[in-house]
């Protein structure tokens, strides 16, 4: 069975998120910091059965899934309507809903054990703007009607990169987490991509690609 989190890796946790936030140009209000604690503790419940993430002291829980994934927001305008493709364990794109309730957003998700944990992270947002979720291989799925693109961590990435642009609707922004190999590789498949270094990283970058 899923195990609690104990409640000194919650304050640490909480902690980090306050702390470093500035770094990667985030304000967090109380209740984004509660939500974001909340969605900590139930994929830590759910971690050592599903696989979700690869274990990680709370700290680096903060800044290296959470905070990261944030740094969408300042690329998404007001109403932004969003594919996260290969949602996993919700990231990056349940941090950005937890935080941006104007956001409407589909996850495609191909494991249907993962998506057992993605529909009870999403329960809580369920008052909130449209989030839906779709079991099912991204390019089996029609194409939405979206304006950006996300996507964190796929299975072979460099090899499903081109089928992904292929897919996504046209003139639709791509928003990628990526090393130096993949960034490379979509600079020659994309005329224009800018490349954002993370804050603490020397070669880890959020690609932002116009198709």
């Amino acid at each position: 069975m899923p195990t609690e989190i104990d409640k000194l890796s919650l304050g640490r946790f909480t902690r980090a998120l306050s702390n470093r936030a500035g770094e990667f140009g985030i304000r967090l209000r109380k209740q984004d910091i509660d939500g974001l604690t909340g969605y900590y503790a139930l994929l830590s419940k759910w971690n050592s059965r599903l696989h979700l993430v690869a274990p990680c002291s709370p700290e680096q829980f903060a800044t290296r899934h959470i905070l990261e994934s944030l740094l969408l927001l300042g690329h998404l305008p007001p109403d932004a309507r969003v594919a996260d493709v290969g949602s996993g364990a919700g990231l990056p794109i349940i941090p950005c809903l937890i935080v941006r309730q104007d956001l409407r957003a589909i996850l495609i998700e191909s494991s249907q054990k993962k998506s057992v944990f993605l529909r009870a992270a999403l329960r809580p947002l369920s008052h909130r703007e449209p989030a839906r979720l779709l079991v099912s291989r991204f390019d089996d799925t029609p194409v939405p009607p979206v304006d950006f693109v996300t996507c964190r961590a796929i299975e072979r990435f460099r090899q499903v990169l081109p089928r992904l642009i292929d897919w996504a609707p046209p003139a639709a922004t791509l928003l990628l987490f990526a090393g130096p190999d993949l960034r490379e590789q979509l600079e020659g498949l994309v005329p224009v991509v800018q490349a954002e270094l993370i804050p603490g990283s020397a070669q880890r970058f959020l690609l932002t690609a116009r198709l």
